[in-house]
């Protein structure tokens, strides 16, 4: 999902969840939304995943679109090496909630 698209949908919709998902190990961070029907997108620029180096810098880029609240959440690589799906969707393991 393109910036100006996540723009209009949070001005065209209410219910959806917004995710800044960091990954173990590294410094970038990725902005996921969630809309009620379950579908998952990626902030993307020209096509390609954004990728954030801090998080004043996602907080910026979402209070932008309009979006003043998200989760923080971490992707933790244990669960892919093993051959588990990654747990950071489930809202009681891994969610830290963001208001900025």
């Amino acid at each position: 999902m393109e910036f100006n698209d996540l723009k209009a949908f949070v001005a065209d919709h209410d219910n959806f969840e917004i995710r800044v998902i960091g990954h173990a190990g590294s410094h970038f961070y990725q902005v996921e939304l969630e809309d009620v029907e379950g579908q998952r997108h990626m902030l993307t620029r020209s096509g390609k995943p954004m990728l954030f180096r801090a998080l004043d810098d996602v907080y910026l880029e979402l209070k932008r679109a309009g979006i003043h609240r998200a989760y923080l959440v971490q992707q933790v690589p244990h669960d892919e090496m093993i051959g588990r799906e990654t747990h950071y969707a489930d809202p009681l393991a891994s969610r830290m909630p963001l208001v900025f």
